[in-house]
């Protein structure tokens, strides 16, 4: 069966086509990913040293910033962060004698900021249990060759730590990719979604668009896996397989 020639035509990066809106907002799709994700990174290493301080009061904000993000909605969490944002922000500023009401935070900014720090608590729990995963005799021995702690940590623990959370960190990087989607609603974003949901409006071909931005998400995936795969193999040499 093949495909009917006037649906590909609405492809078409031309008049009447829609394939050019369509790769725009593929792009902003994985840029909203990437950028989530990296901040996702800088969260997680927070959040990760937070939960295996020494004392009882970073432990405590660690554990906290971990479950409150997890047991909340993602979504409810990204609408809280991107409407009541510019109202706390100017609240603060005018508190602090600042013209508040000229306050106006960047949607990308705003949402990228959000998906971060809601995949942060995710990618905390990662590198945690990276971290616990480290051999205490490797540490151990690296201090005992004077090597500093940032050293250590830069030369030792971070590296085997990535090596154990590496696959975690590769879900969290899918939901990053899927996450990306939530902007749709925020109706500042033409991503994929609300690329593909307009142009379904405006064509009534909602099964076919609809079937774009799947194989979108699905191409995206196929290409992180393959990514991953490549890192996961590399961060894995030097250890002997089982038999």
């Amino acid at each position: 069966m093949t495909a009917d020639p006037s649906l590909l035509s609405l492809l078409s990066f031309g008049d009447g086509g829609y394939g050019g809106q369509l790769l725009d907002a593929f792009v902003l799709t994985v840029e909203i990913s990437a950028c989530s994700y990296a901040l996702a990174l800088l969260f997680g290493l927070a959040g990760a040293r937070l939960k295996l301080a020494r004392g009882r009061v970073p432990r405590l904000l660690g554990g906290l910033y971990t479950a409150t993000i997890r047991a909340l909605p993602e979504l409810l969490l990204l609408l809280i962060a991107f409407f009541a944002g510019t109202a706390l922000l100017a609240s603060a500023l005018q508190a602090l004698g600042f013209a508040g009401d000229a306050v106006e935070l960047d949607p990308f900014v705003v949402a990228v900021t959000a998906l971060g720090f809601i995949q942060g608590a995710y990618m905390t729990e990662a590198l945690r249990a990276g971290f616990q995963a480290v051999p205490p005799g490797q540490v151990e021995a690296a201090r005992a060759l004077g090597m500093g702690r940032r050293l250590v940590l830069r030369r030792v623990s971070l590296p085997l730590a990535l090596r154990h959370a590496l696959p975690a960190m590769g879900n969290i990087w899918l939901n990053a990719t899927k996450d990306s989607a939530l902007v749709s609603v925020l109706g500042a974003f033409a991503d994929i979604l609300k690329a593909s949901s307009l142009a379904a409006a405006a064509t009534k071909h909602y099964l076919f668009f609809y079937t774009v931005a799947a194989g979108a998400f699905l191409l995206l995936s196929l290409v992180s896996l393959l990514l991953l795969d490549v890192l996961e193999r590399r961060a894995s040499r030097g250890l002997r397989k089982p038999a």
